[in-house]
């Protein structure tokens, strides 16, 4: 090679320093953060050396280690029952705060390797580089907010003078010691003390009613529909929620949700306003799930899921079915739940309360359950202050003619599932049982 050839002309050099600057940049960020979590790391280690041990043991889980990681839980599983063991879940990526989804590095590779005209390449490089160094800086300055963020959050004392009624007492007392077992698991066992999940995701099923300062978090298959008329007659949208349709409640979007505010509206809300949810027995809520969308017509679940479960997970799968995707069997609907490389993702109608909710960094004020839907939300409609003459509905949302999901119903179901699948199904919602404090299910 000739020294002459060995020359870079100054726009090639003028690319060059520009693009190491860049990554240079990129580096330089990347490391201040590192050095910022480490530190954090560091801090709660220490303070959890020093919290103090021991807990108070419910009736199906004997005393275990105060951080309940998962392997402890599959550990505690296994020594009460050896034939059983966890299910592997694919690690879920966590969330990079600094580094956005558009993957700066392919930016700079795909623009280092283009050919064409240098004056055009270095105008897409100045602009990609300007770009990416305010989003950023927008995304850093996010990171420090959240990472100063004081999670969990309290809860917020109810205002119980508003209660005049004394038949409230025993629904009182069952609230607060649901309200305080959660506590105090989140707090011996969750090991929480910064989410790993973007904040705006943490928030996305919840529900904004600003008129009477409410946040509800969304658990689809525990009265979630009645819930959203209830909080629609709060806001003023309707004046029964007897009059709301189906389709009003579910794809009108006449409610706001918490995601749909910008930082400061979400951390003054979460930290002012009065946080509910309400679950369901995890078996229970996913029998309910299945037989709502795969035992009726259904126009989105039947083509994208049921088409994908039957595929997968029926040997000589006939035309019809593959191409309509109905009448999948509860069988083949646990198998696609349980597999780690399902053909088609979760769905929110049997996704675990603990990814919908975030009950160990969101602490909730109220937490009701739907075996006692009625009595719960009343009460708590009475602690809010809503008007004397709204009552929580009570009607079946579809379908009512089936018969409402119970135990005797969820028994029919599992007789269909080995031993394993059962423990298995158990096993997938683990959180949610030890969480609520759920009975062990038949297994």
């Amino acid at each position: 090679m000739q020294p002459s050839e060995m020359v870079m002309n100054p726009k090639q050099v003028f690319l060059s320093v520009l693009i190491f600057g860049v990554a240079g940049l990129l580096l330089f960020m990347y490391l201040e953060v590192w050095i910022v979590e480490q530190h954090t790391g560091r801090a709660e280690k220490k303070r959890e050396e020093k919290a103090p041990l021991g807990w108070v043991p419910v009736n199906y889980l004997q005393p275990t280690p105060r951080i309940m990681t998962r392997e402890k839980i599959q550990e505690h599983i296994i020594s009460q029952n050896p034939k059983f063991h966890m299910p592997e879940e694919p690690k879920e990526k966590k969330e990079n705060f600094l580094v956005n989804s558009e993957r700066p590095t392919g930016v700079l590779t795909e623009i280092s390797h283009s050919q064409g005209k240098d004056e055009a390449l270095g105008k897409t490089i100045r602009s990609s580089t300007n770009n990416l160094i305010e989003k950023l800086q927008g995304t850093k300055a996010l990171f420090r907010k959240f990472s100063k963020m004081n999670w969990p959050l309290e809860t917020s004392p109810l205002n119980k003078s508003l209660v005049k009624d004394s038949k409230w007492k025993n629904t009182y007392v069952t609230q607060e010691k649901r309200r305080s077992f959660l506590q105090k698991f989140c707090k011996k066992y969750g090991g929480v003390s910064r989410p790993q999940s973007h904040l705006f995701h943490m928030v996305s099923r919840i529900y904004v009613e600003d008129k009477h300062k409410i946040l509800y978090c969304e658990v689809p298959k525990a009265g979630c529909s009645n819930w959203k008329r209830v909080l629609m007659v709060l806001n003023g949208l309707a004046s029964s929620a007897y009059n709301i349709s189906h389709d009003a409640v579910h794809y009108g979007k006449h409610l706001k949700k918490l995601d749909s505010f910008d930082l400061k509206g979400i951390y003054t809300r979460l930290n002012t306003y009065t946080k509910a949810v309400f679950v369901r027995d995890p078996m229970e809520r996913l029998v309910s799930a299945f037989r709502d969308k795969f035992e009726h017509p259904n126009s989105y679940y039947h083509p994208v899921f049921g088409k994908a479960i039957i595929k997968k997970y029926r040997p000589n799968a006939c035309e019809e079915a593959l191409n309509n995707g109905s009448g999948v069997k509860f069988k083949e609907f646990i198998h696609y739940l349980l597999d780690s490389h399902r053909p088609v993702g979760m769905d929110i109608h049997w996704e675990k309360v603990s990814k919908l909710c975030y009950p160990c960094l969101i602490n909730y004020d109220f937490v009701g359950k739907f075996e006692t839907l009625a009595e719960d939300a009343n009460y708590f409609l009475q602690l809010i202050g809503a008007p004397k003459e709204l009552k929580f509905p009570n009607f079946k949302d579809r379908h009512s003619s089936d018969e409402r999901t119970n135990v005797q119903v969820v028994r029919q179901y599992l007789k269909d599932l080995t031993r394993t699948e059962r423990q298995l199904i158990y096993d997938f919602y683990y959180l949610d049982y030890l969480m609520f404090n759920y009975t062990v299910p038949f297994l």
